[in-house]
């Protein structure tokens, strides 16, 4: 799927996100930033080790990345000449500021590479697979908080959504459905 919010093209495709030729891919990483399984683990093989010593440099600075932040890196061996590395909620059943949280890893995403000059980024679905959040629900705070952020500033040229399997794809899908017709 592709369509246009002002200038910025939006992309909801399935795939890999480690393949990405935008400039930064974000990585829904764990708070020490040391690699893990998923998206992390694939990213952090992907990469290569000059991800993780960036990694180990920002821990040192820093302690980690708090949920909902994001950190920085450079995109190792990767296509993408950064990552952004930002921490997503753990789902304890939404009464834990979950969906405020996973929409602070968004923004805070989104607002980091526009400081940083970066134009285009692709996201992976974050919080949705080992941290168990809804996948419904983090689609619709993805897809809004992205929305929102374009309406305010419309900055980017390119912003993807890389989702690895079919159920997040048509996820995502239906619900920037149900956004577009609130436009």
């Amino acid at each position: 799927m592709e369509t246009h919010i002002g200038k910025t093209l939006l992309k909801i495709i399935k795939g890999d996100i480690t393949v990405q030729d935008t400039e930064a891919i974000v990585n829904a990483a764990n708070s020490g930033l040391l690699g893990g399984g998923g998206v992390d683990g694939a990213i952090h093989r992907a990469g290569g080790p000059a991800i993780l010593e960036e990694c180990k440099k920002i821990r040192a600075l820093q302690g980690g990345c708090p949920t909902g932040r994001a950190v920085l890196t450079g995109g190792g061996n990767l296509k993408a000449r950064y990552v952004i590395h930002t921490v997503g909620p753990v789902w304890f059943g939404g009464n834990s500021n979950e969906d405020g949280l996973l929409r602070d890893a968004y923004l805070n995403s989104l607002t980091l590479a526009k400081e940083h000059g970066i134009r285009s980024v692709s996201f992976p679905s974050i919080s949705t697979g080992a941290y168990r959040f809804p996948i419904r629900r983090a689609a619709g705070i993805a897809l809004r908080t992205m929305r929102d952020f374009i309406n305010e500033e419309d900055y980017y040229d390119e912003i993807r959504f890389i989702l690895y399997t079919e159920q997040l794809l048509k996820e995502f899908e239906l619900s920037w459905e149900k956004i577009e017709k609130t436009i």
